[in-house]
């Protein structure tokens, strides 16, 4: 474990092995599973972190919050009891109390020229394998369906769902194999 800078740690933390924090505040009861980086970041009392979480400049976890394995943040916010447990990109995002962002999500926060927003609020659900395009807000109490690409806003207590169809060619792929055999020399 390695604290540098300006760390400071709070009562009765755990800090696991491998783990790297640089100019951050931890508040108390703090657990720090094993193989995280933390840098210029705050970590509010009882949150859970990792293992495997990197926490980037900026990210404000709060009291009671889980990050973690292979969960990525940046410039996020992540309120009360909020929680992002698996292979999660979340950059520029405020995340309300009571939120669960499932596994693969990712907040697309860059177009090539600026970066912006995601704004998710309080008890929110956001199912596996989501895409949420920022600027984008998913209001209080909202469902993102699983493999979901969200581009629009969602109202509070809404259903959104943004996938196409499953349709299914039955022989597809075996006459694919056959269509690329090599051809018989005569």
């Amino acid at each position: 474990m390695q604290l540098l800078g300006t760390t400071r740690i709070g009562g009765d933390c755990h800090i696991r092995s491998y783990t790297v924090i640089e100019n951050c505040a931890l508040g108390s009861n703090v657990l720090i599973r094993q193989s995280c980086v933390l840098a210029d970041s705050s970590v509010a009392d009882g949150a859970k972190i990792g293992p495997f979480a990197h926490l980037r400049p900026g990210s404000e976890i709060g009291e009671d919050a889980h990050v973690g394995n292979f969960v990525e943040t940046k410039k996020a916010k992540l309120g009360k009891g909020a929680k992002a447990n698996h292979l999660t990109y979340l950059g520029d995002a405020e995340i309300g109390e009571k939120t669960n962002i499932g596994a693969g999500v990712i907040t697309c926060n860059y177009d090539g020229v600026h970066k912006h927003l995601t704004r998710i609020g309080k008890g929110v659900f956001v199912g596996s394998d989501s895409t949420l395009v920022a600027p984008v807000a998913i209001e209080d109490g909202a469902y993102i369906g699983a493999g979901s690409c969200i581009t629009k806003d969602v109202p509070a207590g809404a259903l959104a769902v943004a996938r196409s169809r499953q349709f299914t060619k039955e022989g597809w792929a075996e006459a694919r194999r056959n269509s690329q055999k090599p051809k018989d020399p005569a």
